[in-house]
């Protein structure tokens, strides 16, 4: 008779990797999304995220720190069933409430798992420029940027 062994995993271990590079409040900083993630809606995240921040009613490119657009659009994201209840506006909100203390498990999981995967990014930023070369793969900075990676690598 063969002896099963069932190893436990502890189902929140996928917390210890989430180790994202940039606050929310310094994403708002440097430019992302236009400006237009929000709208001027803001008001259930600290008022000091603000202060500093590129924001707008509408979508303006130029408030993005490489002035360049990147990411997809929301409808793909709903098509892609990327949108949670949750978190009508996507990984950035998640990632917001999160930050002030938020938890739900199911939902951290998958968030945490897709900011992972997108790390894929920073390797070909880190394969394809030199270190210092900001104008290199600027759609792509722009786009680690918004999901909390360094884009000045």
């Amino acid at each position: 008779m063969k002896k099963i062994i069932i190893k436990k995993i502890n189902n929140l271990d996928f917390y210890k990797v989430f180790k994202p590079q940039l606050t929310p409040k310094k994403m708002l900083e440097l430019g992302v999304f236009g400006g237009a993630y929000f709208g001027l809606k803001t008001q259930e995240y600290p008022k000091s995220w603000f202060i500093k921040a590129k924001i707008s009613k509408t979508f303006d490119v130029s408030l993005n720190r490489f002035k360049i657009e990147s990411g997809l659009s929301r409808e793909h994201w709903i098509k892609k069933g990327w949108i949670f209840k949750e978190d009508p506006l996507g990984w950035f909100q998640w990632y917001c409430r999160f930050s002030i203390g938020r938890r739900i498990p199911h939902i951290d999981e998958i968030q945490i798992k897709r900011w992972k995967n997108f790390n894929r990014h920073v390797k070909a930023i880190k394969k394809n420029c030199e270190e210092g070369d900001l104008q290199c793969r600027r759609r792509q900075r722009q786009a680690i940027l918004q999901w909390a990676y360094d884009p000045f690598i």
